[in-house]
């Protein structure tokens, strides 16, 4: 297996309206730039990849999505499909622990949304990880390793 390079990423969670973000961004652009023995990714609110897609064109710096549905289109109120960010995005967030346990996301619907990233050519950033009770119960190992197993289901060693 080749090595990878490794990812630094961003997220910038519900925070920074859209100019806000921009600004942030500009102000951010000199020293990310400087830094390009890693792969960088921002990750701020919907709301401004649109505005930050195109000040981040040709830097080398990725834009990415917090999260999105595995659906391309449908009935999916307030839910946004890969190929709304195809366009302005190269990496999505998910399975966040805030989605998990906010938002009742499970390792099967993460797994559904990783083989809708790799469809539309986004490359999906796994997240991972115990709570605090599973921590406490010393089940680190064996929630880690249940998410990633679940989690990357039906994935081609050319994906992983």
């Amino acid at each position: 297996m080749a090595t990878r390079i490794p990812i630094v990423a961003g997220n910038w969670k519900m925070n920074t309206t859209a100019i806000e973000a921009v600004a942030l961004l500009e102000g951010m652009l000199p020293g990310l730039i400087a830094v390009p023995e890693v792969e960088r990714v921002l990750c701020p609110p919907f709301v401004s990849l649109a505005l930050m897609a195109p000040r981040l064109a040709g830097t080398g710096i990725g834009l990415g999505a917090q999260t999105m549905h595995w659906e391309d289109a449908g009935a999916f109120t307030g839910e946004v499909s890969p190929l709304m960010l195809k366009p302005l995005c190269t990496h999505v967030i998910l399975g966040h622990s805030e989605r998990r346990a906010y938002f009742g996301e499970t390792d099967a619907t993460v797994n559904k949304r990783v083989h809708a990233a790799f469809r539309h050519g986004l490359t999906p950033i796994v997240c991972v990880g115990e709570t605090l009770a599973e921590n406490e119960r010393g089940d680190t190992a064996d929630v880690v390793r249940r998410q990633i197993r679940e989690g990357l289901a039906g994935l081609t060693a050319e994906a992983q």
